[in-house]
This record gives structure tokens, sequence and C-alpha cells, in this order.
């Protein structure tokens, strides 16, 4: 085998990688924390690559390893950034996928960065493969590649997973391109989803959209050249590293962070928590009003409860998000000015990235957390606070709208559109008993233990294996 080419290749958006300045000007490449690359570092070790854009524009690149683990850069110039990245993926298919909560933009030079780019991804993956090897290719941002990288090398196995939710087939039908993403992402020998309704939206739209036919999980593909093929859609809900949290959660300097966090706080009776990244889909309006309205009538009080708010920046460039961003601010403020102390504000508002100890730390010192999404794939957060309550003292509050929501039916379910159910479980979680809580999170962490992130990726790449 040429020893450039590898017999599993992961493609993806991004390396798993960061990279650092030293002082005298040296770039030195560190792996970023991540489930997925931890559950394929054993495969990706053996024989593996992982292919993906390195996080620089304009930087080109040859393949480089680092810390055991193969390497294939994907550069992208600063114009393919703005309109493959931040204009198509993220202001076209991000919006659209998760439900049009605020308008998607449809435009045709933004649709030819998106091509651009995934023929770029699909013939690096090309490259990469060995003969008849496994390729796995991740999430919105490379819908095309499948079908490209089918065309370019027939004889390898084709996977691919959508991390975010698939609009149901009216919504979807509103994407001028709707049959060339459908086509694209048919490419895969095996389609994944987080959620089974996600994989039914899929199948019904390829019915609908692309006359295809489907039976249970398959559909039927005849391509215009080639013979016709079986392609399966399936519910594949991502996990991640519970053992790894687990063990983060139980050492004693990340408990003596979590006291030193509540005595900032004021050690106060209650800690609602929130962790997301700054996206509409997240519902952290829905939340703020909540807790701000329970806080005005006296249901909760300052001091004595407050509500940590981790909000980490993301697309700063997209006017939507700006937005966001002015707004949650804006009421963050409201509620401090209406209802804080000289020594106590009721919302402790970060609007920054927290390190993985910080981040364990505060899933300890939180007695709620809240999971307030509109939309979401999964939430991977949800899953992460369940891992750090090692002692089961927590409770969780989580949309239904969440992908975690189908596995995870022991925490307080909310439609976070109805404000009065949101704070009536707010409130039931702050007031629940010790033995409730207990037999809520026990039951909770023992379905994250079981279905982690190796399970996840041995799952599917299992069911890709076995895929005619």
């Amino acid at each position: 085998m040429d020893p450039d080419q590898f017999d599993l290749v992961v493609v993806a958006n991004r390396l798993p990688v960061d990279a650092s300045l030293d002082d005298d000007g040296t770039v030195t490449w560190r792996r970023s924390p991540g489930g997925l690359v931890a559950a394929l570092e054993p495969a990706l070790s053996a024989g593996g690559a992982w292919v993906g854009w390195p996080g620089a524009v304009d930087l080109d690149l040859g393949p480089f390893e680092v810390e055991g683990i193969a390497l294939v850069p994907v550069p992208l110039s600063e114009t393919e950034l703005a309109e493959y990245y931040e204009g198509f993926s993220n202001a076209t298919i991000w919006p659209l996928y998760h439900d049009v909560i605020t308008p998607p933009g449809y435009h045709r030079e933004w649709a030819e960065a998106y091509r651009t780019v995934n023929r770029r991804f699909a013939h690096a993956a090309a490259r990469a493969a060995a003969p008849g090897a496994t390729v796995w290719v991740h999430d919105y941002q490379l819908q095309l590649v499948p079908r490209m990288l089918r065309s370019l090398r027939p004889d390898v196995k084709i996977g691919y997973f959508l991390h975010i939710p698939f609009p149901g087939v009216d919504l979807f039908a509103q994407l001028p391109w709707r049959r060339e993403i459908l086509e694209g992402v048919l490419g895969a020998d095996l389609i994944g989803f987080q959620r089974a309704g996600d994989a039914s939206n899929f199948r019904r739209a390829v019915r609908r959209l692309a006359g295809l036919a489907t039976h249970g999980t398959a559909i039927q593909v005849t391509p215009v050249a080639g013979p016709p093929r079986t392609v399966r859609a399936e519910p594949f809900p991502i996990s991640i590293d519970f053992a790894g949290l687990d063990a983060a959660a139980q050492r004693p300097e990340i408990q003596r962070r979590a006291a030193d966090i509540r005595e900032e706080l004021g050690n106060p009776r209650i800690v609602f928590f929130g962790a997301d990244r700054l996206d509409y889909t997240k519902g952290i309006r829905h939340r703020l009003k909540a807790f701000g309205e329970l806080i005005e009538s006296g249901e909760l009080q300052v001091p004595g409860s407050i509500l940590v708010q981790v909000a980490s920046p993301t697309r700063d460039n997209v006017v939507a998000y700006q937005e966001l961003r002015d707004e949650v601010e804006t009421t963050v403020g409201r509620i401090n000015g209406d209802s804080g102390t000289l020594t106590q504000v009721a919302v402790q508002y970060l609007h920054q990235s927290q390190p993985f100890e910080e981040m364990v730390a505060l899933y300890l010192a939180a007695d709620v957390l809240l999971v307030t999404a509109l939309r979401d794939g999964m939430n991977l957060v949800a899953k992460e606070y369940v891992a750090a309550c090692w002692d089961h003292g927590g409770v969780l509050v989580l949309s239904e709208f969440a992908g975690a929501a189908d596995e995870l039916a022991q925490a307080l379910i909310v439609n976070p559109h109805d404000i009065d159910a949101l704070k009536s479980a707010m409130l039931r979680a702050a007031s629940m008993p010790a033995a409730e809580r207990r037999r809520r999170m026990r039951a909770l962490r023992r379905r994250v233990k079981d279905r982690d992130v190796n399970y996840w990726a041995s799952s599917f790449l299992s069911a890709l294996k076995e895929t005619k």
C-alpha cells in the first residue's frame, strides 16, 4: 500500500488540531479536545488519516502528523471561507436545517463556492484512501463530498454522518439546490442521523424531491452510470467520552475549584447553569426570560438564586449572531439592573469559551443544567453534565427539541417556547427532593455510560462495514 494512503479516512470541515505560535516564531500543532478524535484514535493510529481545513486561510500545507494521527490539510482562501463556510454552510444550510428560526440566505455565489470546496475535499479524500478503504464524511459543510468521492473512487466504502437536524420536507424544499444536496449525500453507502425523525425526514425528501423508492431505512438509488445501489439512512445518536468526564469530575483539584466557584458566586442556595455557543438555536433568550420572570415574581430570589450563563463566541461575522449577542447582553443587563444587589447579580454572564477543567468544575458547581434548545441535533452539553454528576446530585432540564431528549427521558423535558412550563420545570428542579434527584441521575448516567462515543463510532463503522 502507498504510504500516503490509508485504510480509514475521516473527512470533516476542520482538522482536530490547533496551532500555537512559539516565542521563536515556530508554529506548533496540538490536538484539540473532542470526542470524535478520541473515539477514532485507535483506528486512526493503526492506519487512518483525517482530512480537513487547518483553521487558517491561505495556508497550503502538505500532510503532517500530530500525536500519531496523520493529517491531510485542505486549504481555503479568505473568499472561500466567507462564501462556503460563513455563507452557504452557516447562513443557508444551518438556519434552514434548524427550522428557519432565522431566515436563510440563498445566494448562487455561495452555492458555487460550496461546490468548489466540497470538490477539493473529495479529491483530497480520494488521494488519501487506499484501495477498498473506508471513508467517513462528516456534517453539513460537506454534503456534496460523498457523490463526488464515489465518482473518483468507486472502490471505497463511504459513510456520511449529519451532526445537525435534517428538516421536514416542506422546509427543505425551499432550498434551490435541494436535488444536488440529496444526490450528494446519497453518494454514501450509509447515512447517519442524530434522531429517527431526522432519518425519516431525509427519506421523505428523497421520495418526494428525487423520486426514489424507499423501503424501511433503505433507499434504492439508480445512478445514470453504474449499477443500482441500496443506501441506508438510519439514526446513530452521537455521545461523549463518559469515562473521561466522570474521571475528571472526581479529581480533587476540580472538586475544589467547584467549591470555589460557589463561594465566588456568594454561596447561593440554587445555581442554574447554561452552557452554549451563542447561537439563536440554543434558546438562551427563552431561558433568560423564564429566569427573569421568576425573579420578578419573587418565586426565585436574589441573593439565593443565580443563573450562570456561558455563551461561547461563534460566527461573529454573521449579522444574526451579532444581533443575538446584543439582545442577550441587553437582557442580562436589565435583569441584573432590576434584581441584583451591590454584592450579588442575578445572572453571571460569560461571553467566552471555557477550558475543559473549568467546564467540569462548573458542571459540578451547578444544581440545575438548563438546556433550552429550540432545535438541536443532539446537545452534548446535556450528556457532559450527566457524566460529571458522579454524586447524582444535579437535575437536568432538557428541551424536547434537542436530540438528547430521545435518550435522556429521566430529565425534566420541556417545550422552551412555553415560558410558563419552563418556569415550572425550573422551580421543580430547584426544589426536587434529594432521593428523586439521585434516582433520575442514576438512570441518566447508566444510559450515557452504556452509549458513549466509543459505542457510537463503533456502531456506525460496523454498520457501514456490513453494507453491500
